[in-house]
């Protein structure tokens, strides 16, 4: 089907519409505006149309009303409480999971305490059982002259108790720093006392002449090990606590001698620099406990001879 071109355009519009005016709102149908009236229009009213209709219709829609807001209130209450539940859900099978820790760890922590006062217990009745054999042996020895010199001979090893005056080294740990940044004490503490510090002490007071020495009521022997052990110090596998007594008895200008030694010029200088605690006196009257009785070791003979090196040459 064909038109005449005069009475349709080329999109299609009916005749008489011109394609200037047609889109334009509120035009009259045929109406043919002039130049400057469309010019004048656009400025008038510059947003475009779909734009226009939206605002008008956002214009026209009514505010939130307070049923509105009460229900997006509720919403959010909804959801903290939500949030709620399930912190208090996963802190109640924390909780759950408590009680098992705590009651291991209580467990543990006697059945410590009670080898512990076990070990004590067997400890006395050991020492007990050494006086009384001890009391023996010197009455079957009384008769050839040979208990006091066995005596002596304990004493020295350290197998008995000895008495007499001597000399106390007194050794602390400092005060830990305070982090300058977060107000607590550090971890690190460079005046805390050592393993081998005791060690130095006691090896002092040995070369000084000393003839009985114990560390916070430990005897030393010729096999005591002075050892560390996580944060304790261990004597002979006993572990002990500061502050640290190193008693000696021995030669009474001991403690004049310890004090001029190189030893306590370095612990001098530890306490000025690291404030670690150290001080030397003299003391009246000391008793020193006996060790414990050690473990004895015996030499067997081989089954047969080592057969000597042939002494030819290669």
């Amino acid at each position: 089907m064909t038109g005449d071109p005069a009475t349709r355009d080329t999109r299609g519009a009916p005749a008489g519409t011109d394609p200037a005016t047609r889109d334009i709102p509120g035009a009259p149908a045929g109406a043919r505006p002039r130049a400057g009236d469309f010019l004048t229009d656009l400025f008038r009213s510059p947003l475009d149309p779909g734009y226009a209709a939206a605002a008008r219709r956002r214009a026209g829609r009514p505010a939130p009303t307070g049923v509105r807001r009460a229900t997006a209130v509720g919403a959010r209450a909804a959801a903290l409480l939500g949030i709620g539940f399930v912190l208090a859900v996963a802190h109640q099978h924390v909780v759950a999971a408590q009680p098992q820790t705590t009651r291991a760890r209580v467990g543990l922590a006697a059945d410590v305490l009670a080898r512990r006062a076990e070990t004590d217990d067997l400890s006395r009745r050991a020492d007990r059982l050494r006086e009384q054999v001890a009391a023996e042996r010197d009455a079957a020895l009384s008769a050839n002259g040979e208990g006091a010199r066995l005596r002596d001979l304990e004493a020295g090893a350290g197998l008995a108790a000895v008495r007499g005056d001597g000399t106390v080294v007194r050794l602390a740990d400092a005060a830990p720093p305070v982090d300058p940044v977060t107000g607590r004490p550090s971890t690190t503490n460079p005046g805390r006392v050592l393993d081998h510090d005791l060690q130095d002490v006691a090896n002092e007071l040995w070369r000084l002449g000393a003839e009985a020495i114990a560390i916070n009521g430990e005897r030393l022997t010729a096999t005591t090990t002075i050892r560390a052990a996580g944060g304790a110090i261990l004597v002979d596998f006993r572990p002990i606590t500061a502050p640290y007594q190193v008693s000696a008895i021995g030669p009474h200008d001991v403690r004049s001698r310890f004090v001029a030694s190189a030893t306590a010029k370095r612990f001098r200088a530890y306490a000025a620099t690291y404030r670690m605690q150290f001080s030397v006196r003299d003391r009246a009257d000391l008793t020193l406990p006996a060790a414990g009785e050690p473990s004895l070791r015996y030499a067997h003979p081989i089954a047969s001879p080592v057969p000597s090196a042939s002494g030819g040459g290669r």
